[in-house]
């Protein structure tokens, strides 16, 4: 079962998505689990500014890393992306098409100006 996210990991959540470079890593683990030298390379990123954006990922709880030998590999935590997805489903009721949106807020209309009228 999914937890739901805190206020605060949800923060750090949508700063891990609020970087083009951050959601390119995150959709390359999704993929499989990458070296961070290989992840450097793929985004075209130095070492020390790949790992900035590892660790804005680490403390959103949205990759793991491992260590073998001297290399550390990173992969996608599926549960904090759960989290996140959780959190958006809240909304679910609300989406619909512009149509939908528009129909339910002119019903509204004319339903506060019924009530009106009966006053």
């Amino acid at each position: 079962m999914t937890k739901t996210l805190t206020p605060q990991e949800l923060d750090h959540s949508f700063e891990a998505f609020a970087n083009k470079h951050r959601r390119e890593i995150i959709y390359a683990l999704s993929l499989q689990p990458y070296s961070i030298s290989k992840l450097a390379a793929m985004r075209g990123l130095s070492l020390p500014a790949i790992h900035k954006h590892i660790k804005i990922l680490e403390n959103a709880g949205m990759v793991i890393r491992r260590k073998t030998g001297r290399t550390n590999y990173l992969s996608l935590n599926r549960e904090a992306l759960r989290g996140v997805q959780n959190w958006l489903m809240q909304f679910h009721v609300y989406w619909g098409s512009d149509r939908e949106t528009l129909e339910n807020y002119a019903q509204y209309l004319s339903d506060e100006n019924n009530y009106e009228e009966k006053k």
